[in-house]
């Protein structure tokens, strides 16, 4: 093939790449063997899609080829066989073993026979060669290594895994290049051709064959340049670049006026002089095609139809349009970690404030909202979510509330000017607050919005009044005025539920565009008409729309049934597509988000990370992963400036991310103290203040340094004067405004609980024989619970799936089974040289997916299988012994672990070696915390000192004792503990004198030390899963549970509330040795006894937390800063 077929190879891969013809690329790669696509190669690994790899491999290269090739079919072979063993399909491996496997044994008949042989074993990793074998996913990245090694030394894919650089539309281009040429050749040439084939050269027909049709000119139009030429119609894959006529079939909007980003909210009346022109609007696609389409009917819009009928020119392309040039490089996009926020539950979704660009606004799974300011860490207002008033809901919702009380947001949002807020819930219900800069939030409206879920929530601002734009279930969408919760509009004729809306305005006639599960688009204008537009989504999934900063742009994102996500911009002259960026991964496992910022960039969540876009190029401008810890398909969201960039994480918090601007704007709030930095803040981050949406809110106090950017769109004033009068008679299923309900302070004094009916609270089965339990710790998934004993056994509980506990969660409600595989074999440490008068250095450690834990009691450090409770592998044998592990976090190959005789070892389990031995505390070490953020290690010893080691060299950078009590001996010693909190910058520090939270430098931040009720010694503590909540206990079995932020004694737990008095009048008192806090719940604990019970307690049914609802000033919330990469449980556990 010459070198101009194969470059039309490459052009035809990019078409069919940019059309999304997935299938079709792919297969011409492989036929034409011009270009290997490793990510799809890899993509199709990960996915286990065996013969798809194979197929696509053999169009380049066979297994006899030579010994690269015939290395890489015996890798992916062999990677099927085994995952045939492990999923326990025999069946499955003797095939694949027979028909894929053996033809390498004429190579290596030694190689064959030892595969062969793993069919005998019940577990292939009892092979030592495989003994470290981990799981399925982690197994494919190995082998996906191994595997790019081979290929990149083949050279039959030499010059193949590069795809040539030419500019995006390649094809495109040519062809459009190629018409204008053939039009220039025209005899008739006429302005506008109708291009409606490629099968055939281009002429310009004429009237009656030989004159050209009349024109207003007399002079003859100019031949349109080759970037101008309109190639085909709208219906085409190539888009039009000119507009067409006003009499074409339906349009959507163009020249759309300036509105507020993010789709939430449609900007009031224009305040700038608009340009006289107009554009196609809004018809229905049965309309015909020669006539206005449109029935609403304004001034606005008779005035638009006179211009039509009387020949003005009304013809604006969207793509014609001349989008300001602007001065913004990749630099000034929000990459770098800032800050670190912890939620504590999974965020479902966030927006910044339109005015103070620090305040982010966040929703989780369960229900509950919170107001964070970024700037200082501190969570303003925290809202957990409840019915203000169960009576006037519909029945329909009591019912459902009544069998499932869960609940989700699905959407919350900043009204137009920040004074107001709207959350969707996903059952019926809609709630509204007002908010000032203070912090405080008001209950406003609560409105039964919807059957089923409430899946979207946006403002707007029809006939200048400000009102409540919401979707649901019931395939409607509704629109609600804003101060009484009127419902004033429904529109119905979706046939699926309506996953989004986008409300917005052109030439002051305002519409909502709607996207509904099943992939359709439509649009409404505030009329009972029906909608105007009917459209598919790219993909026909679940999509949602926005338009860029300054309304001129339409964007839409979604993710389809299978998995294809597709990020496009819109030309809404023509209701086509304009452009699809390229990018994404092929099988996502969610609904992709995106966001846009100063009109020049698009962001979008997808493969663990965040891939950002020129909104006028289709390929990918830069990708980060935010350091990493990010979910599959993270959530996002600009602050309105696009300074900085708030991102879900997979461990319930939030990572924010800055440019240089951000970074400036954050320091400058760091500088104050927190007395201090509230008005100063303010002056920082908020734009010039107007009328609130709901009446008028005062000016902060200090500077106000207006922002360059989009001072041209902030909202003209709106006050409660100028909206409609609220009647006095209200729907049923409104909640009316309640005006007492604001957090206030309140003096409180923390309850005793001192009976088992203030608390919920079980002791966990345990017919074998007891033993003081030394280390406790929750599964990942917070579905079991995992005790060592000083005995070295292990004992795994596990709640089951039934009617009462559909969900097999954790709970103290229900009793869980002690669980055993069904060969009835423990799982057993060595106890090496300890001797039965001694209790043994304990220590554990699970992996993030629970399926293997690494623990040892004295003796070798033990591998086990959870499935099985079999040893995989054992290692560090004594002396000295190990007595602490903790997880590298990032890269669960490599654990620290401390050792009896006060040293810390770097061992990498994957290649079986030390790495480096830290010396540094003079007894054994007890304690050992990583932080990602500070990039360090911290270590504790039973000589109560503490250590900070740098994790890139492992150097000592610090050392400091912990400081005794006032009459305490001094120095200290005995066992020390620490745990990081979620913002990885606060450590807590636990010893039997105090416990304390130090900084990154081991500064001492506060301290409480055992007095009054509680004044025996400390035996353990550690956080809540939250961070919100330090739960501490005893050597007399008590538990505290404090504030994490200024240790206020929140309740104290006696031992006989949680301890029968059967049990205890029948054996010695035991103590909680330690405390495991459930990895989801922040007020569920287990206790590790020191005569070998396990008890699980949680709030009595009558109480949301413990201490019951805490009064909070202003409703703010502990201001320990907070993030997202907590150990729920303490610190030896694996970072999640």
């Amino acid at each position: 093939m010459s070198s101009l077929s194969r470059e039309l190879v490459f052009l035809i891969l990019q078409f069919l790449d940019e059309e999304k013809f997935k299938e079709t690329v792919h297969k011409l790669e492989q036929e034409s063997g011009f270009f290997f696509n490793m990510k799809y190669f890899e993509d199709q690994i990960q996915a286990g899609e065996w013969d798809e790899v194979e197929r696509y491999l053999c169009g380049f290269t066979k297994v006899e080829d030579n010994r690269y090739s015939m290395k890489i079919f015996f890798e992916i072979r062999k990677q099927k066989y085994l995952e045939a063993l492990d999923r326990h399909d025999r069946a499955k491996a003797v095939e694949i073993l027979v028909k894929d496997l053996k033809v390498f044994a004429s190579f290596n008949e030694e190689l064959f026979k030892e595969i062969t042989q793993l069919l005998t074993l019940d577990n292939f990793r009892q092979n030592e060669q495989l003994s470290k074998y981990g799981d399925t996913k982690s197994a494919r990245n190995i082998m996906l290594v191994e595997l790019k090694k081979l290929i990149e030394a083949n050279p039959l894919f030499r010059d193949k895994l590069t795809f040539p650089t030419f500019k995006a539309s390649r094809l495109r281009t040519l062809i459009n290049q190629s018409l204008n040429w053939q039009h220039q050749l025209c005899k008739n040439p006429r302005p506008n051709p109708d291009i409606k084939t490629l099968f055939t050269d281009h002429t310009c027909a004429s009237s009656n064959g030989t004159r050209t049709p009349p024109t207003n000119s007399p002079l003859p139009q100019p031949v349109p340049k080759a970037g101008a030429f309109p190639p085909i119609g709208a219906h085409s894959p190539f888009q039009p670049v000119v507009s067409p006529s006003t009499s074409s079939l339906a349009g959507w909007m163009s020249n759309a006026n300036p509105s507020l980003p993010h789709a939430a909210v449609a900007a009031g009346p224009p305040g700038l002089v608009q340009p006289p022109v107009a554009a196609a609007f809004l018809k229905h696609p049965r309309t015909p095609s020669g006539a206005p389409g449109m029935d609403y009917q304004t001034a606005d819009s008779d005035h638009l139809m006179k211009r039509i009928r009387s020949g003005q020119s009304d013809e604006v392309s969207f793509s014609g349009l001349s989008h300001p040039s602007n001065i913004y490089s990749p630099d000034d996009l929000p990459k770098t970690v800032v800050r670190n926020l912890n939620q504590g539950f999974n965020v479902m979704s966030m927006d910044f404030h339109p005015q103070q660009q620090t305040v982010l606004l966040v929703g989780t799974n369960v229900g509950d909202i919170s107001i964070w300011e970024v700037g200082s860490r501190e969570r303003l207002s925290h809202k957990p979510f409840k019915v203000w008033d169960i009576t006037v809901c519909s029945m329909q919702l009591q019912t459902t509330l009544a069998k499932d009380a869960i609940m989700s947001v699905n959407r919350c949002i900043w009204g137009p000017d920040g004074s107001i807020l709207g959350v969707a819930f996903s059952k019926h219900i809609v709630q509204i607050y007002t908010y000032n800069p203070a912090g405080e939030l008001r209950q406003h409206l609560e409105i039964d919005a919807h059957v089923g879920g409430v899946n979207d929530i946006a403002f707007a601002h029809p006939n200048k009044q400000l009102c409540i734009v919401t979707c649901g279930d019931d395939k409607t969408i509704r629109v609600w005025d804003a101060v009484a919760g009127r419902k004033q509009y429904t529109f119905e004729g979706h046939e699926a539920s309506v996953y989004s809306v986008c409300p917005h305005y052109k030439e002051n006639i305002q519409f909502i565009f709607s996207t509904a599960v099943d992939g359709k688009i439509k649009a409404w204008l505030y009329d009972c008409v029906g909608s105007r537009v009917d459209y598919d989504a790219p993909g026909l999934g679940r999509t949602t729309m926005a338009y860029n900063a300054d309304g001129t742009r339409l964007f839409s994102c979604g993710t389809s049934k299978e998995g294809e996500s597709y990020l496009v911009e819109w030309n809404e002259s023509e209701g086509a597509i304009k452009r699809t960026y390229s990018g994404f991964r092929q099988r996502s496992p969610g609904v992709v988000q995106f966001d846009t910022t100063k009109n020049r960039f698009l962001a979008a969540g997808d493969e663990f990370q965040i891939k950002f876009w020129d909104m006028d190029n289709t390929n990918i401008l830069t990708i980060t992963d935010a350091d990493g810890g990010l979910p599959v398909s993270p959530r996002l969201r600009f602050n309105k400036e696009g300074s900085l960039l708030a991102v879900t994480t997979s461990d319930n918090g939030i990572k924010i991310l800055a440019n240089t601007d951000g970074q400036r704007m954050l320091r400058m709030l760091e500088s104050r103290t927190f007395e201090g930095s509230r008005g100063i803040s303010e002056a920082v981050n908020v734009k010039p203040q107007i009328a609130g949406t709901l009446g008028s809110i005062a000016n902060v106090s200090g500077p106000i340094i207006p922002t360059a950017e989009r001072s041209d769109r902030i909202q003209p004033p709106v006050s409660i004067s100028t909206l409609a009068s609220v009647e006095g008679s209200r729907s049923s299923d409104i909640k009316p405004r309640i005006s007492d309900n604001i957090d206030k302070t309140k003096s409180w004094k923390h309850p005793d609980i001192v009976d088992s009916a203030q608390l919920k609270a079980i002791r966990l089965p345990d017919p074998m024989t007891t033993s003081k339990v030394m280390r406790l710790l929750y599964t990942n998934s917070g579905a079991a619970l995992l005790s060592l004993g000083s005995n070295a056994i292990h004992k795994l509980w596990k709640w089951q799936r039934t009617e009462r506990n559909p969900a097999g969660k954790s709970t103290a409600s229900i009793v869980p089974q002690l669980w055993q595989p069904s060969s009835g074999v423990l799982m057993t440490n060595d106890l090496g040289d300890t001797k039965p008068t001694e209790e043994p250095a304990a220590c554990i450690a699970l992996s993030k997916n629970d399926s293997y834990v690494m623990s040892a009691s004295g003796g070798k450090v033990s591998l086990f299988n959870m499935m099985t409770f079999k040893v995989m592998t054992t290692f560090m044998a004594p002396p000295p012994a190990a007595t602490y592990l903790a997880f590298h976090p990032q890269d669960n190959n490599v654990i620290a672990i401390g050792m009896e005789d006060s040293t810390i070892q770097i061992y990498n389990v994957r290649v079986d070696e030390v790495k480096t031995k830290l010396k540094g505390h003079q007894k054994r070490i007890t304690g050992l915390a990583f932080s990602q953020t500070l990039n360090v290690l911290v270590s504790s010893a039973a000589d109560a000192q503490l250590c900070v080691w740098n994790i890139d060299g492992w150097e000592k950078r610090k050392a400091r004792p912990i400081q005794a009590p006032q009459g305490h001996p001094s120095p200290l010693v005995g066992e020390t503990k620490v745990q990081f909190h979620n913002d990885q910058t606060h450590l807590l520090v636990v010893h039997e004198s105090q416990i304390a939270v130090c900084d990154g430098q081991l500064e001492c931040l506060r301290s409480w030390y055992p007095r009054d009720s509680l004044n025996a010694p400390i035996s353990s503590a550690t956080y809540s899963c939250d961070g919100l909540l330090v739960i501490t206990g005893f050597c007399d079995g008590a538990v505290g549970v404090f504030d994490a932020d200024n240790f206020r004694l929140r309740c104290r737990i006696a031992p006989s509330a949680y301890i029968s008095s059967s049990i205890a009048s029948g054996s010695s008192n035991g103590f909680p040795v330690v405390i495991a806090a459930h990895p989801s719940d922040p007020n569920q604990i287990a206790l590790g006894m020191s005569d070998g019970a396990v008890h699980v307690i949680e709030p009595s049914e009558g109480e949301t937390k413990w201490g019951g609802t805490v009064p909070q000033e202003n409703g703010a919330l502990p201001s320990v800063p907070s993030s997202s990469a907590l150990n729920s449980q303490p610190s030896e556990t694996p970072s999640r």
